[in-house]
């Protein structure tokens, strides 16, 4: 089977004590059914502290924050059950964060969360959209989809992060083009003739859509799902003009090779166009060092698959995720 990952993927190793933040808190630890039975199977005083936290839910079983953390996080930064278990011990979402791996039938993707920011410091400093090709045993699941519409995805987003390594553009250019070139797309796969990138005329088309009174995005994600207060209040401060930098180049080379071939689910690409952009915007538009920013967003949206699908829904009738809109706000 064949198997994808970004050059920086080997890479990443866990600051653990020493992270700047940490993913044991703000939201709750999905615990997958085999470890959530070997944790309540355990004796002593272990044991029965892991039975008290373990909590039942319909969407599973979580071990539900205390004081915004998780019960198992030592005043040090480190885990309780890896230090009297070891690290096989943990559940799979703490063995595996911030570790991504996209199933695509016969062939994977893998990537890091940018929610980490050990990983985000990764993302962000990558220079080129290059994946490295490798292989694992076995054959994979038969695709739940088509062959062709797979081939149209990934020939696009090639043709597209291929543009944006060049930097002939500016961000906000390369945005346009990027809307533009998702509904060119889209069309292929709505049953087009496929057309190659050009980017000159997407540049142009999306100078033309562009609306010249614009809406700020950062009421629409007031509306979503807020795990910290430190968030509500950088959405909260006065709109300001975006402020690029050149990370978010790289951010934006990883939103694509990360929700691009997702569209396969569903053959809709341009809502999660939308989302790569509005993302990039809303960041361009807190201003401050990209990273944390970076970092922080990634926790309170591309962990919350509630807040995700909530923007997806919302790119086909929110005034401010309109193409024009957007548009407007880049160019």
């Amino acid at each position: 089977m064949e198997i994808y990952t970004p050059a920086y993927y080997e890479k990443f190793r866990c600051l653990a004590g020493a992270c700047p933040d940490s993913c044991c808190q703000e939201w709750d630890v999905d615990v997958d059914s085999a470890s959530a039975a070997y944790y309540r199977s355990l004796p002593g005083e272990l044991g029965d502290r892991l039975r008290q936290v373990l909590t039942d839910t319909p969407d599973g079983t979580v071990m539900a924050l205390e004081n915004g953390r998780c019960p198992m996080w030592r005043t040090d930064g480190l885990c309780e059950i890896q230090k009297h278990l070891g690290e096989t011990a943990l559940c799979r979402v703490c063995r595996t964060f911030p570790r991504l791996r996209h199933d695509y039938g016969r062939f994977a993707e893998l990537g890091l969360e940018l929610s980490c920011p050990e990983a985000a410091r990764l993302i962000l400093e990558a220079s080129a959209s290059h994946l490295e090709a490798g292989e694992e045993p076995g054959e994979g699941e038969p695709p739940q989809y088509l062959p062709e519409d797979m081939e149209v995805l990934r020939t696009s987003r090639r043709a597209f992060l291929e543009f944006l390594d060049t930097e002939i553009c500016t961000m906000p250019q390369s945005l346009g083009v990027l809307l533009l070139y998702a509904h060119q797309v889209q069309g292929e796969l709505d049953g087009e003739e496929p057309e190659p990138l050009d980017w000159r005329a997407c540049l142009e088309a999306a100078k033309k859509y562009a609306a010249p009174q614009t809406q700020p995005l950062q009421p629409f994600f007031l509306e979503l799902e807020i795990l910290t207060p430190g968030w509500k209040q950088r959405l909260e401060a006065p709109p300001q003009p975006p402020r690029w930098q050149p990370e978010h180049r790289a951010l934006l080379r990883y939103l694509v090779q990360r929700y691009w071939l997702q569209a396969v689910s569903d053959l809709y690409l341009v809502c999660r166009v939308k989302l790569m952009v509005s993302l990039c915007l809303l960041t361009a538009s807190l201003g401050g060092d990209l990273l944390p920013t970076a970092q922080l967003m990634s926790k309170e949206i591309e962990n919350s698959w509630e807040n995700i699908d909530a923007i997806l829904e919302a790119t086909y009738d929110t005034p401010a995720l309109t193409d024009a809109n957007l548009l407007g706000l880049l160019l």
